[in-house]
Parts: C-alpha cells; structure tokens; sequence
C-alpha cells in the first residue's frame, strides 16, 4: 500500500484505510469478537486489542446464509459460499476526511428477509454519499437466520441467547459511540436506515430500550415496526428448526456445535414451513422479555419508542420483486387467489370482502388475479404498515414522515414496475455506478436527477431532522387526519393518503 494511506486509532487498535478521490473507506473493521466456539449463540462482546497497524482496505465475509439461485440478484443482496463465515461481525466506514469534524453519520442496516444480505454489497458502497453530503457512512454485517434469531424458552434456559441479530446491530451503534470521532463523525447525531428486514430492524430498534440514545434519527424503507413477532410465535419457528435437525428443545448443547450448512438448511426448511411463501419472515426479532420485551405493535401503543424523527416509505409496486420468483402466482386464476386470501384472512367472508374491495379499486380495473395478488400483498406487508407507523409515530409527538417511491424503468416497467428494493439505487446514488443497472433499467438523465433529490432528502434529514428542501415540492410532516406522503416518480409530488380505501380494510386486521 502507499505510504499516503491514512491511518487511525480506533478503541481496539490502529488500522490503515485507503483513500479514492475524496473519501477514505476503512473495511471489514471488527464491532466484536468473532461468535464462534463457545462464543455461538451468545451476545457479541466486545472485539480484543491487535498490536501493529490492522489493514482495512477489504471487506470482511458475510454472515453464514443461503446461497441464491438468482445468479443476477447474488451480488447484491446475497453472499457466495466462499465469502461466508461464522467471523462476520464486522463494519465499513466512508469518511470525508478522519479529522475532527462533526459530520452526520448515517448508519446502514441491510435487508434480506433476516436471513441474507451482507453490508459489502456494491449498491451500499458509502463513497458516492459521504462524498456528496459531507457525511460518515457505516455499513454493517449482523448474524442472520437461525444464528441470529433463534428463540425457545428451553434453549434460552441452556444458554442461548436471544435476539442477537439486533444485539449484533446495537454492540455496532455502541462502537460508532466510542469511535466514530476519529472518522470525523458527530456520535451526537447518527441516523440509522435500513431497507426491507434491514428497515424492519430500524423499527425494532425504535421499541428496544437497549437501544435508545445510540441514534438520533430513522428512516425505514419498506420496513416499519410490526416485526416483533410473539415468543409463541418464535418457539414454534425453533420446533420446526429442531425437528428438521431431528432434535429437541432440550438438545441445546447439539445446537451450539452443529454444522453451519446444516443449521442454514435446516433454518430454510422451517421458514417455508412457517409460511415464508406467503410474506411471513420466520426469522425475524422476537419478545423474549429482557432485550425486547414488548411487540412492536404494543410499543407503539403504549409510546415506548425513542423519540427521534422518522421518515418511512414504501415502493409503489412492492410485491412484484417478489413474482418474479413466483411462477404460480403470476398464473393464479380467480378461484386460486380466492383460495390464497381464505387462508391468509382466515375465512372466505373476509377473502370475499377483500377480493371485491381490489376488484372495484382503480389499481383493480382490468388487473388479472395476479395482478390483484401483487396489490393486495403490498398493502398488507409494506404500504400499510408504514401508514400505521407514521400515523402511531406522530401521535407519540414524533416527527414523522411519510414517501412513496414510484418510479417505474422505462426498460422493464411492466415487469418489475417500482417493485421492492428498487429505490436503493437511487438512495445510494449507484445509478451510474454499476453498469448492469443502466444496461437493465434504461436510465436517464430524469433518473439521476431522482436520484439526487432522494440523496440530498436522506442526508438533509440526517443533518436536519426534516428530509423537506428546496428542490422538492412541500413535504408536511404526519399529523393527526393528514397523511401527505411525498412521491418519488419521475415528477416528484406530494399527494394525500394514497391508498385510502384500501387502508380502512388493512388497518384493522394487520396483526
């Protein structure tokens, strides 16, 4: 490396960067010490000291998880084989400058249903907006899956710990405290986001009392706070984690030192038991009555989040992504989809309602059944949600924002329309910077000028606490019988309460 490569000091020993253009990047530092042997299934602890100069010029390996099939999506939100390892608590840093300025940090927590994804990802690279905002960028890995979210009352009694994804994503928070000034970032004013499971976190986050004080302000995308699920529920994800490995609850001991390919294939056949196909996410943060001990749902009743300002979003087409993958779905006849909506509602009363609601709705008219299907799935496990956030936030006092991103490619419009995790791009300013999106997407000089307006949203609201500036139209706050909602097409506009109708059927019944 060149002698001009920077080096800091950091709580747990010095590391060299390397600096490009005008930001340095220090990689794969460790936030803790690697979970492994008797260090499985246990809260991260704090990482030990190295003695010399510690490089950090790559990324560290991906938490253990599933290949994917989709060999176009891997690079993205997946993980090779070779790249995983049980040694994956660690975090990247994009920095102007480590001086001693106090720059926004914005704190990135990836997605991947809980169970994939990894912070090295090229679309989450911090360069493009810690150059463009003057700002600190963080990336994270957290364990994921059955490693991360494991919770049984007889295993908790043996030594396995609970939660310790989310653990794994506060012992990070806690090492942007103590360190982050020495990146030239403000540990006064750090925003956490995240995007899909990666969102759904920053919700947690906001109900974990463990948690509050390590930000400041939290933007969710395609996430809100309902993924706290119940112990009961949890209990009964580990039963089919054990039965698949052929064990019990009191086989704590097997667990702890079982083969990782063989609790990751175990953990994908339980979640599809569990109801993976349906948008249920098995292995998501759950009550365990010490780190969270309340559902999201109850924690926003009862104003038990942090009160930071918040800005939360879903995409227009949400559910499409999603039907790519889903062949049966995109064939569903009418009798089919009813058939789906009984058992996802409970009961063909409800399953009727629903179907006349959509079919009557302007998004319906002319939609075939799977059509329908893709609508009525983004409303109830994205749209919805995120207005009962907003609507629950605001009420606590938060300041509270609402976005709909609704920019469609023109390459693939129909297709994918502006399906779930097609905003990300655009918030990281990558447009440009992979080649693959401006071969697939048909991008343009509209898109990048989108793309401008949600960066400098994201970053205003990270130094500000208000995503409104002056190159978007008004943006309002969330405030008691309003619901503006700022929407990202290709004209960005501000409209009210999209969704309406469908809303006073979700809202009641969303679990």
């Amino acid at each position: 490396m060149s002698g001009a490569d920077p080096i800091v000091e950091v709580s747990s020993g010095r590391l060299r960067g390397a600096r490009r253009r005008d930001v340095e990047a220090y990689l794969g530092i460790p936030y803790a010490q690697p979970p492994i042997d008797d260090l499985r299934f246990r809260a991260p602890e704090p990482p030990v000291p190295w003695g010399g100069v510690r490089d950090a010029t790559a990324f560290g390996p991906s938490a253990p998880q599933m290949v994917m099939r989709a060999s176009w999506l891997q690079p993205l939100i997946g993980a090779s084989a070779e790249s995983q390892s049980q040694d994956c608590l660690t975090l990247n840093v994009w920095t102007p400058a480590a001086d001693g300025a106090k720059r926004p940090v914005l704190f990135w927590i990836h997605g991947g249903a809980f169970v994939l994804g990894r912070g090295s990802s090229a679309l989450y690279h911090g360069s493009r907006t810690a150059h463009r905002g003057d700002v600190v960028v963080v990336t994270i890995n957290y364990r994921l899956g059955a490693l991360g979210f494991l919770n049984h009352p007889e295993l908790r009694a043996r030594g396995i710990e609970t939660n310790l994804g989310i653990r794994d994503q506060i012992r990070a928070l806690e090492w942007v405290r103590e360190n982050i000034a020495t990146f030239g970032g403000d540990p006064e004013n750090v925003t956490i986001f995240g995007e899909s499971a990666g969102g759904m976190s920053v919700g947690t986050l906001l109900a974990t009392p463990r948690a509050k004080g390590l930000f400041h302000r939290a933007i969710l995308q395609s996430g809100a706070l309902h993924n706290i699920e119940t112990a009961d529920h949890a209990a009964r994800v580990a039963e089919l984690f054990l039965e698949t490995l052929d064990l019990t609850p009191e086989d704590a001991e097997a667990v702890r030192h079982g083969r990782v390919s063989e609790l990751v294939r175990a953990q994908q056949v339980a979640a599809v038991r569990a109801g993976f196909g349906d948008g249920s996410l098995p292995w998501s943060p759950s009550v365990d009555g010490e780190l969270l001990p309340m559902t999201g749902i109850e924690a926003m009743a009862q104003g038990a989040v942090a009160r930071v300002p918040v800005l939360v979003g879903s995409n227009r087409d949400e559910w499409r992504l999603f039907t790519l993958f889903d062949a049966r779905s995109r064939r569903l006849d009418e009798p089919g989809l009813l058939k789906r909506l009984v058992r996802m509602l409970g009961g063909e009363d409800e399953a009727r309602v629903a179907l006349e609601l959509y079919r009557e709705s302007e998004r319906g008219h002319g939609a075939s059944p799977g059509r329908l299907w893709e609508e009525i799935q983004g409303d109830r496990v994205f749209h919805h949600p995120a207005q009962r956030a907003a609507d629950a936030l605001a009420a606590a006092g938060l300041p509270t924002w609402r976005y709909l991103f609704s920019w469609r490619p023109p390459v693939l419009g129909n297709r994918v329309g502006a399906c779930h995790g097609l905003e990300l791009p655009f918030v990281f300013g990558a447009l440009r910077s992979l080649p693959w999106l401006r071969r697939s997407l048909g991008l343009s000089a509209r898109s990048r000028k989108l793309s401008r307006l949600m960066q400098d949203a994201w970053i205003h609201f990270a130094r500000h606490g208000t995503p409104a500036h002056d190159g978007l139209p008004g943006w309002p706050a969330t405030e008691a019988g309003r619901h503006p909602v700022l929407d990202f097409a290709p004209n960005p506009r501000l409209v009210e309460a999209p969704f309406a109708p469908e809303s006073e059927f979700w809202l009641p019944r969303l679990g």
